[in-house]
């Protein structure tokens, strides 16, 4: 089922219907566009025949909507969300000011801005094809689904759009609005009735095309595959195993991961009304004198090298994150919502990295170091090395520092295997909200899987004042082979 084609930055599905006789001149296309950093998926559906289309929870960065639709010929008519989204800042209103579309959601939603209000069992006729709304609360109280006909008599859907009720392999988590005075058993068990009475109710062969894929915190056991079937999932798909509704709520809360600390922020953003994103405007070029002087006044000097480069120099106080790996959702797991941002990237990366970091409205970038290697090498008195320190030397540092913290900041799924004795357990995802637990004035070697997300925790912890910070080369994965080893 992983028939994906790459495309630029994202994954892009095309689907398009032929005809079933010379009389049948309708065709529908169908595209799910995935992205890999983000875990993330968005349909166009559009019907041939008139050039009428949708697009179905869109990312900001919406130029890959508008050349489909140029491709296609197809007019944008309307922008569905399947719910308030979370993890990442949805470009409804990008797409709504593109094209005049207008912005739909579930009849339970409540926007700042202007929105249609789609009712349960609702049905959108683009021509022949045509698209029913069933509400499917669970995940959130507004969630919906989308079923999509190819042809308004089909018995059999062509598919159905999930949102983040129903994944590959999983169901949607109930605990992202537990502080919003909705509790997580509460959601979970209309998440059961959803389940069983608005999307299990379809015919097997119905294709099954969630908002996410694996990766994504929106749930805990996301298949690598970005579609499937009614059928399949009926089978294979833990949560759908027949059980009572007190037993899918107490399957579905349990073990869920550490959700970043943005997506509070992101779900509040997509109700409201914000300035929308310029895709195509760089951010402008500092010196680094300027970028001192802002750094000094609360800028966050944010290095998307990847950590081998950065550990052999970088500006004294900037924090490391790679842009290789799930660079916005690491950003908004450790940088503070609103506050300035500037860039130090490889040469005609930082358009990317902006836009980047816009898809979870981290909009506050204001500009970038000018030739940032050069410029490194030139100002040898405000650049540092990072301390990163292999399995033997932890060793030493357990024997003969005093003091010594260690911090683990993997998933609680990852340290359920295991963790490095006496180490304080903090997800990268939540290191804001918890460094508090963290003394800033003792030796301290932060650690993760490999190594790629403790180099972005032990920058932002020297960045805010711990004296000494080092890493571990090769993270748990060295230190569990190595420790296996000595047993033998």
């Amino acid at each position: 089922m992983n028939d994906r084609t790459i495309d630029l930055k994202y994954v892009q599905r095309v689907e398009q219907t032929s005809p079933r006789s010379k009389k049948a001149l309708a065709r529908m296309i169908f595209e799910q566009h995935y992205l890999d950093c983000l875990s993330q998926a968005s349909y166009v559906i559009g019907d041939g025949s008139t050039g009428r289309a949708v697009v179905v929870d869109p990312r900001r960065d919406v130029a890959p909507y508008l050349a489909t639709a140029a491709q296609h010929r197809l007019t944008i008519e309307l922008v569905i969300e399947t719910h308030f989204h979370a993890d990442f800042l949805s470009g409804h209103l990008e797409l709504a000011d593109a094209t005049g579309a207008a912005i739909a959601y579930g009849s339970a939603a409540k926007t700042e801005f202007e929105s249609r209000k789609l009712t349960d069992g609702e049905r959108i006729e683009l021509g022949e094809v045509v698209l029913e709304i069933r509400h499917t609360p669970g995940h959130t109280p507004e969630s919906i689904s989308i079923v999509v006909y190819e042809r308004a008599e089909d018995e059999i859907p062509h598919s159905v759009l999930t949102g983040d009720t129903l994944f590959i392999g999983d169901v949607g988590r109930p605990d992202l609005l537990s502080s919003t005075g909705v509790t997580s058993e509460e959601l979970a068990g209309q998440l059961y009735d959803s389940l069983h009475q608005k999307l299990l109710v379809l015919p097997d062969a119905t294709k099954v095309y969630p908002a996410h894929g694996a990766g994504s915190a929106c749930g805990k056991n996301l298949s690598t595959d970005t579609w499937s079937t009614i059928g399949d999932q009926r089978a294979t798909n833990y949560a759908l195993a027949p059980m009572s509704k007190a037993d899918f709520i107490a399957v579905v809360t349990d073990g869920q991961t550490a959700p970043p600390a943005y997506f509070a922020h992101d779900a509040l953003l997509n109700r409201q009304l914000r300035p929308l994103l310029d895709e195509m405007a760089p951010p402008p070029s500092l010196r680094l004198d300027d970028v001192l002087l802002r750094q000094r006044r609360g800028a966050t000097v944010l290095d998307t090298r990847s950590p081998e480069e950065f550990a052999t120099g970088h500006l004294a106080g900037s924090i490391n994150i790679g842009m290789a790996g799930r660079y916005a959702e690491f950003a908004g797991g450790v940088l503070q919502p609103g506050a300035p941002i500037i860039l130090l990237t490889e040469s005609g990366s930082e358009l990317e990295a902006k836009n980047r970091l816009a898809r979870i409205g981290f909009d506050n970038v204001v500009g970038f170091l000018a030739d940032p290697l050069e410029t490194l090498a030139d100002h040898p008195d405000d650049v540092v090395q990072g301390s990163r320190i292999d399995v033997a030397a932890l060793r030493r540092a357990t024997i003969n520092i005093d003091g010594l913290q260690l911090v683990d900041v993997r998933q609680p799924g990852e340290t359920e295997a295991g963790i490095i004795d006496g180490a304080v357990t903090i997800p990268l995802t939540q290191l804001n909200k918890q460094v508090a637990r963290l003394d800033a004035s003792r030796p301290t070697i932060v650690y993760c899987a490999g190594g790629f997300r403790s180099s972005i925790a032990a920058s932002h912890l020297a960045a805010i004042g711990f004296v000494d910070v080092s890493d571990l080369l090769g993270g748990y994965a060295a230190w569990a082979a190595a420790t296996d080893h000595t047993k033998v």
